[in-house]
């Protein structure tokens, strides 16, 4: 999940139209597990075949990517290596919420009660390896860029950004920001009307931009001091300290400068943050990628999710919707490489 900081930094929301024409790497894991919340019948099942595999996740790459394409973005999916070692205790505790979410969704199916049955499913969705495995064959068969990240996939995305080989780091965690991405988009792949994960209540998700200079100058810290505060809040590295939120947290440090300070101040001890420190700042990355996009395998993609009791027709029209928005787009580029010689 990653620190929330909803509350303290400013977005600007914009249409999906503006991102036309840009590179944007999109966090993989991070937007399949929205899939998989989201792409759910009214019961809270997910998508199955007749094997009883999940297809919620193959559903949304497939539609929302052609989306995204059709937009004129330029998209590319970065997925998570090894975990850190400090971060399995939040993998686990994860795990346990899932595991307390699906016993409380087979209650609620059993007393009839669908609403809350279809919030705690949304509350269980898990990475397997079919899942994983699955979502990149897919992509790849469409010809979209993958990132093996060596570990944590947003801080693989967000050097990519820094290095300008991206426009932007898509995802709809914040630790973007502070593993120092220039530029964070949010609610790329999940626009339109949306029921909120854990809640029985829909809003209307519009694409947003987060500007990170902008932002830091907005609450008046550093990156670095801004990581020290979510430090003190909570990291999926460390579980914080109780009581302090974003806008204490963000307050303590403004006032003493450090971490270190503020928690002399409070009179408080965090373990190993200078290892958290140094895995924000300095995270791990690989420079071996490649960005440009492939040809899209449409027998291979049919093949494929007909395997996973898809339509032909559904599909076919998906790919076809990729087909032309890449031939505009190729347009619009050449049209654009011959304007620069007039």
């Amino acid at each position: 999940m990653g620190v929330n900081l909803s509350g303290v930094i400013q977005c600007r929301e914009v249409d999906l139209s503006f991102l036309s024409g840009k590179k944007v790497t999109i966090d993989a894991y991070n937007t399949i597990y929205q899939f998989l919340s989201i792409i759910r019948q009214p019961d809270g099942f997910p998508l199955c075949d007749s094997k009883n595999r999940v297809t919620s996740h193959l559903s949304g790459l497939l539609y929302r990517t052609a989306n995204l394409i059709e937009s004129g973005i330029e998209p590319s999916f970065v997925f998570d290596g090894i975990p850190h070692e400090l971060k399995y205790t939040t993998l686990e505790r994860r795990r346990s919420r899932r595991d307390d979410a699906e016993k409380e969704w087979e209650r609620a199916i059993r007393e009839g009660d669908i609403k809350k049955a279809f919030s705690k499913a949304q509350q269980t969705s898990r990475m397997t390896n079919e899942i994983r495995d699955s979502s990149m064959e897919l992509l790849e068969l469409m010809g979209m860029p993958l990132v093996k990240a060596p570990s944590d996939g947003e801080a693989q995305a967000a050097y990519m950004c820094a290095k300008g080989d991206v426009w932007a780091s898509a995802s709809q965690d914040y630790d973007s920001i502070l593993f120092g991405a220039p530029r964070l988009v949010r609610n790329m792949t999940i626009t339109g009307r949306r029921k909120m994960p854990g809640r029985d209540e829909y809003r209307t998700v519009r694409t947003e931009i987060i500007e990170s200079e902008e932002a830091l100058q907005q609450i008046g810290l550093t990156r670095e001091q801004l990581v020290d505060a979510c430090i003190m809040m909570g990291t999926d590295f460390n579980p914080g300290i109780s009581g302090i939120g974003p806008k204490r947290g963000i307050k303590l440090i403004r006032d003493h400068g450090s971490l270190e300070a503020a928690l002399r101040h409070i009179g408080e001890e965090i373990s190993e943050y200078e290892e958290i420190r140094e895995i924000f700042l300095n995270g791990e990355y690989t420079e071996g990628y490649d960005l440009a996009p492939g040809n899209m395998d449409r027998e291979g993609i049919i093949e494929m999710l007909s395997g996973y009791d898809f339509t032909e027709g559904r599909v076919t029209s998906a790919l076809d919707k990729i087909d032309c928005a890449r031939a505009a787009n190729r347009a619009k580029r050449q049209q654009r490489s011959l304007d620069t010689w007039f």
